[in-house]
């Protein structure tokens, strides 16, 4: 009978290897990444060009950032909308510090990072200790930031120090500019990001803290009853975030100089989108800094080829919302899988 015909071994082989390359969602972003880079190279004049590869770079950095710390917080099973407002007002509170107080840019550059693990803090003590809504804690979070960066510049906008002034070191961070060097620079910050997501890859994979964090998103409950501290390592996962948010804040500075107090609108979405993107599941438990760098990448892809073949940079937004509904829909059909 036909329907007890089994089917052939090849076939069947091939569909479960098709289906475990479109399951791992990590390697399909890899490849979207590439297609898309081949095809703005071959869709965009100059596209290929270096100046071109170090402002896709430039672009990628604070969101780099941005989303190294929140993917600590959504394999948690928790969400940070807080995260963009939070790295402007620490940009914003810095810049005012050295412009207005002359504190040393050294130490503005410290106290930005360290305002956005304080605000980080209070995102975790709001949703591990007072059990609010992750969504609502951080919405709260956002509105204060973004309220507070624009009390204390009285709505003016932060200009930090040129590259050439002497407070202005900082921007050797992340692009390299001398005499002698290729005109767009050289993009130092590439190499700082890969090493921090490598440090951070090997905290979420291969220590006791990254482990707690990965079974609070897998099942809070059955974790805390194993006799592990949930609510310290919760707290610490959006402390990561609010940590990356003020590092973001310093990229942002070295990269475009002048912050306004509306700056950063959207800047959030685009950390959880390249999150989510590069394989992370919205429901916890599951995620990867690689994963997330390379949804950051296609993200800045998109964004810096979009002119060359006369589209404007907005049409990211269009097409950022069908990649990120293509990679949610990946996520729900692997987690399928995974409970046949």
């Amino acid at each position: 009978m036909s329907g007890n015909r089994p089917y052939p071994t090849s076939l069947l082989s091939n569909s479960s290897k098709l289906f475990q390359i479109f399951g791992t969602q990590r390697l399909v972003a890899v490849v979207a990444l590439g297609a898309l880079y081949l095809f703005f190279c071959t869709a965009g004049d100059n596209f290929a060009a270096y100046n071109t590869f170090v402002s896709i770079l430039d672009s990628s950095y604070y969101i780099g950032f941005l989303a190294i710390g929140v993917t600590f917080v959504i394999i948690t099973g928790g969400i940070d909308l807080s995260c963009g407002t939070v790295m402007v007002c620490c940009a914003l509170i810095s810049g005012t510090l050295y412009f207005k107080l002359g504190v040393p840019m050294w130490l503005c550059l410290l106290l930005c990072i360290a305002m956005g693990g304080l605000f980080g803090f209070c995102n975790g003590f709001m949703v591990a200790v007072m059990k609010l809504p992750a969504f609502i804690a951080t919405l709260g979070t956002m509105m204060v930031t973004r309220g507070l960066g624009s009390i204390v510049t009285a709505t003016a906008s932060v200009t930090f120090p040129q590259r050439h002034a002497d407070d202005g070191w900082f921007r050797g961070i992340f692009k390299l500019m001398r005499d002698g060097l290729p005109s767009g620079g050289v993009p130092t910050g590439f190499i700082l990001l890969i090493l921090l997501a490598a440090v951070m890859a090997f905290i979420l994979g291969k220590t006791r803290p990254g482990r707690y964090i990965l079974a609070l998103g897998s099942n809070k409950e059955a974790t805390r009853l194993s006799g592990v501290d949930v609510v310290k390592w919760e707290i610490l996962a959006y402390v990561i975030s609010g940590l990356f948010a003020g590092l973001a804040a310093i990229a942002y500075a070295s990269i475009y100089s002048t912050i306004l107090p509306g700056t950063g609108n959207g800047f959030e979405l685009d950390g959880i989108a390249g999150t989510v993107i590069g394989g992370t599941s919205l429901s916890g438990g599951i995620g990867s800094i690689a994963g997330t760098l390379i949804g950051v990448f296609i993200m800045s892809v998109l964004r810096t080829g979009l002119p060359f073949i006369g589209l404007q940079p907005h049409y990211q937004l269009f097409f950022t919302g069908f990649v990120l509904v293509a990679a949610v829909f990946a996520d729900v059909l692997n987690r399928r899988r995974r409970k046949r």
